[in-house]
Parts: C-alpha cells; structure tokens; sequence
C-alpha cells in the first residue's frame, strides 16, 4: 500500500507564487504558507516590509487546515465550543496550532488532502487596511477581505469569506457604498509580482541551495530569514525529512542574529551556547547549517540548511551565502 506524500514542493510554490502576485496588486504586505499533510512545511514567503510575525500566523493556520484537513475557520468554530481543558489540551498536543485563527483552507489532489494554505501579516488579515481601495477588497461586486481573496485566488477557488464578517467591516469603512462587478479588482487575474526585491533575494538564496543539495544528490530544507530571524523564505525538497525544517529555521536564525555561522556559536559562548535559545524570541540552534548573510558589511540576514548530514548542510550555506 503506497504511503501518502505531502504536496509537491513544485506545485505549492505555484500557490504561494498566485497569492504573492495577487498581494502585489492589491498593494498588500504579509506572508504565505503551505504546510504539508505531514504537518512539515513545505514552502512560505513574505513579501517586502510584511513584518516580522506573519509567517509564524500563516505557518499555524496551514498546519491547523493541512493535518485536521478542515478549514481553519471551522476549526476554530470547535475549539470555541469545546470545554476549556479539552481546547488547552489540543493546543498543548498540538504545538503549531498556537495560533487557531480563521483563514486556513486545506488542499486537496484527487480528494485527499495533501496540505494547507494560509496568509497573514501586517496588512494581510479580515482587517481593511487604511486607504485601502474598496475595488481591491472587492470579489465579483462583494464585499471580501484581504486575507481570504490572498488564498481563494492562489487556490483558484470562488471567494468565500471565512472571517464571517465581510459585510459588517465593509460598511463600517466604506458605509453604503457598491462597487460593480465589472471594477471589482479581488478575483481578476493578477500579474507576476515585479516589486519583491527583499524576497527575490531570498527566493533566489533558496533555489541555489536547492540546485546545490540535488547535485549533491541529498534532500534539504532551506531557510532565509531577516537580521531579527524572521523567515522571508523557507523550501523543503520533495521526501525531505520534517525535521529539516526546523533545523533549516533555527540555524539561519542563530546565524543572523549573531552574526556568525551557527556551528561557531559553541566556540563563542562555551556552555552558553545552549542557553541562547532562552533569550531570541525565535528558536536558534547552535549547530552547522547556518551562515549570516552581508550586504555592504553588515548583517542583513542568515541562511539555514537542515535535513542532510550538518557538514554537508554547512557546506551548501556556505557555497549559496559567498
């Protein structure tokens, strides 16, 4: 009997890639996540001046849609429901649903989930952002909301709010207000993003790690994050191991914010090292695999490699980071 496999890395970089142009047009800033069935990662971007945060929301919500393979929305409609020491005790077994927040919709292929999709950050959530056009939070003449028009579109679904409240926050911004449907901007086709400059850096980080662990002949997870350690862009090879992820996360984050490769951080703090997890607000992880990222001669960033051998792993950030 063949065992299930997670949404190909190829097809949900396709999602993201929808939902990042459809964010562009829209004039939104946030992050997007594909979490495998697996519950292991599969891809996430942040989009420029998204903020620290969101990839973490986005990444909780895909987790919650691909592995309870419901919406997050209902989800969240059951823990509400449920007695108190049943919805902590999930929350405790269940450590990537910290954050049980509607949005999240599982993806199916031939009527089997194999991931969930979720966005979220600063100005993407069922929030109107201020000065936001009501053309753009608009679907077919609708009231909609940035968050769900971002998955609807990257899923090529019909808009369906799951916020439930489309219609009170429309007319709390924009008062009696129609659009036609003919200038609704929410659903209509959405040009490849062009203004990503932060993330096209990071995309193009990932896509040299990756051709370098497939000549290897290894699979990896890859992690770019900002000099505070926040992911702007995370891949995992297709049949990767789930652990790589974290491991890609934690050691790009110790390399960014102190400035050093991650194997290096022993050497620095002696017995210390393993204490300087307690003080980030992200997980760092003082083991090879992580190498800061420079521009200029300052630390803008770091890159982790995680799921292979920790030389091989170091060697590749090492190459991809010159």
């Amino acid at each position: 009997m063949p065992h299930p496999r997670d949404l190909p890395l190829a097809q949900a970089r396709a999602l993201v890639e929808r939902a990042v142009a459809k964010a562009e047009q829209l004039g939104l800033r946030g992050a997007v996540a594909v979490v495998g069935a697996s519950g292991a990662l599969v891809t996430a971007a942040r989009l420029d001046h998204g903020g620290p945060g969101g990839m973490a929301r986005a990444r909780s919500k895909a987790w919650i849609s691909a592995t309870q393979q419901v919406p997050s929305a209902e989800h969240l409609r059951r823990m509400t429901t449920l007695p108190a020491p049943i919805a902590a005790g999930f929350v405790a077994a269940s450590p990537e649903a910290l954050f049980p927040g509607a949005g999240g919709m599982p993806v199916e292929v031939d009527g089997v989930v194999v991931a969930g999709i979720a966005a979220s950050g600063a100005t993407v959530s069922p929030f109107l952002p201020e000065g936001v056009a009501p053309e753009a939070v608009s679907a077919d003449g609708e009231p909609a909301n940035p968050e769900d028009l971002l998955i609807a579109y990257a899923m090529g679904t019909p808009y369906a709010g799951q916020h439930g409240d489309d219609r009170a926050r429309w007319r709390e911004r924009f008062g009696d207000l129609e659009v036609a449907r003919e200038a609704a901007l929410g659903m209509r086709d959405a040009p490849p993003a062009g203004a990503q400059r932060e993330l096209d850096w990071a995309t193009a980080l990932c896509d040299a790690a990756l051709e370098s662990a497939a000549a290897r002949g290894v699979r990896i997870a890859v992690a770019v994050v900002d000099r505070g350690g926040d992911p702007i862009r995370e891949d995992r090879m297709d049949d990767a191991v789930a652990g790589g992820v974290d491991v890609a996360r934690a050691t790009a984050a110790a390399a960014a914010r102190f400035g050093t490769p991650s194997a290096t951080l022993p050497d620095l703090f002696g017995a210390g090292a393993s204490s300087l997890a307690t003080l980030a607000p992200t997980p760092v992880l003082a083991v090879p695999g992580g190498v800061p990222l420079l521009a200029d001669g300052r630390v803008v960033g770091g890159i982790g490699i995680g799921g292979a051998a920790p030389d091989a792993c170091a060697a590749i950030a090492a190459e991809v980071a010159q």
